[in-house]
């Protein structure tokens, strides 16, 4: 018997004779995307989380973009495990948030031009619609008083405007949380979530994310103060890293656990689902390997019972890409809406096109091809790239706490 011959082009085998031409990365006020470009004119559209930039410039990601451009020109893009399982190996010390991030853009991207050349819905090309419509929590805020008054005033607001789930970060200004001691910490969470409980009544679920920024004992006594308004979750009530430390807080707390936005690995996600360290599991399309990664995690969640709340905090192209996800997957709680505040229709909006539908504190999955979403050239130059900077929070003995 023959031996079979290998091909020249075994690696990537090409039916459609479209293949990737090359990778464009664009900055946009602080935010960055990236389209994948091919032979027969349609592009692809992703975006990249910040990674390990996310407090400054954009600059580590963008490389990495490039050096999966290297292997991704002449490929056809609808090979989409075949170029992640690709693009992940390629770098021998694997799964760094920067790269990751660069392999979320891309990933997305490459579901988005598969869907345009089948002229369908990303949802469709993963098994379906599961749902029509997913509902949403928002972040009431107070940006410019910090004042538990405001915030219930800004809770309001997004209840009138139809969210029945709201998140808010209750710890007050960064400067002044520096200088908190154990107590004060606590007491100043109960201020704010009282405020708002009382503001918005019994029926509207709320939940809080203090951002990683507590030690266990801190996080553990928040969760006992806090526990008579009835959380709908605890969101990185500690840093993200321990998974262990993760599941004792978790088992001393009186209400469910989020985390995972800082994740970007499956393996990371399953370290936290064999210690039941979470209720919730919060990966970022952005950051966590795109739809095929999330897919993936979603999955190994669902056998442990535990529902997905994608993280959502970058654009439109994020929240569309976690749309089609999120129609396609049982396990979804909820998903958070990239907007903060009291204001949904932003000036920004004009970058893109195809924004999905929301309705009633839900955004309606879309049937247009692909992702449904492109951007607005046009509108481009009115947003040049900028970098903010989160500043380090200080103790008043001058050691720091965190970014």
């Amino acid at each position: 018997m023959n031996k079979p011959t290998a091909s020249k082009h075994m690696d990537d085998p090409r039916p459609s004779g479209v293949v990737i031409t090359h990778i464009e990365t664009i900055p946009v006020g602080g935010l960055a995307f990236v389209r994948v470009h091919t032979s027969d004119g349609i592009s692809g559209l992703g975006e990249m989380h910040p990674a390990s930039s996310a407090s400054g410039g954009r600059y580590i990601p963008a490389a990495a973009i490039r050096f999966h451009e290297e292997y991704l020109v002449g490929k056809d893009p609808t090979h989409i495990e075949r170029h992640w399982q690709h693009m992940f190996r390629r770098s021998l010390f694997r799964g760094g948030a920067d790269s990751m991030a660069a392999i979320s853009a891309i990933d997305m991207a490459l579901w988005d031009i598969t869907g345009k050349l089948a002229g369908l819905p990303v949802y469709q090309l993963l098994g379906g619609p599961t749902r029509e419509m997913v509902k949403l929590f928002v972040t009431p805020t107070c940006y410019g008083t910090y004042s538990p008054e405001e915030m219930a005033e800004s809770a309001q607001r997004l209840v009138a405007d139809g969210f029945s789930v709201l998140r808010m970060y209750p710890l007050g200004s960064r400067e002044t949380f520096a200088k908190m001691g154990f107590r004060t910490v606590a007491r100043t969470a109960e201020k704010y979530v009282s405020a708002v409980r009382e503001a918005v009544g019994d029926d509207i679920d709320i939940a809080i994310d203090v951002i990683c920024l507590l030690s266990p004992p801190e996080a553990i006594e928040m969760g006992r103060l806090l526990e008579p308004y009835g959380l709908y979750f605890f969101e990185d009530p500690i840093e993200p890293d321990n998974a262990e430390a993760m599941a004792h807080v978790s088992s001393q707390l009186p209400m469910p656990v989020a985390t995972g936005e800082r994740l970007c690995t499956i393996h990371q996600f399953r370290d936290l689902l064999s210690r039941n360290a979470a209720a919730f599991l919060r990966p970022d399309l952005a950051l966590a390997g795109g739809i095929t990664n999330v897919r993936k995690i979603a999955a190994m969640a669902e056998a442990s019972y535990v529902d997905l709340m994608p993280h959502n905090p970058l654009s439109w192209v994020n929240a569309a890409a976690s749309l089609h996800l999120c129609a396609a997957v049982h396990n979804i709680a909820i998903l958070e809406h990239h907007v903060q505040g009291n204001v949904l229709d932003s000036p920004f909006d004009e970058v893109f096109i195809g924004i999905p539908e929301l309705r009633d504190g839900h955004l309606i999955v879309p049937d247009r091809p692909g992702l449904g979403i492109e951007l607005n050239d046009e509108a481009l130059k009115n947003y040049p790239p900028s970098h903010g900077q989160r500043q380090p929070v200080i103790r008043p003995d001058g050691s720091l706490r965190d970014y």
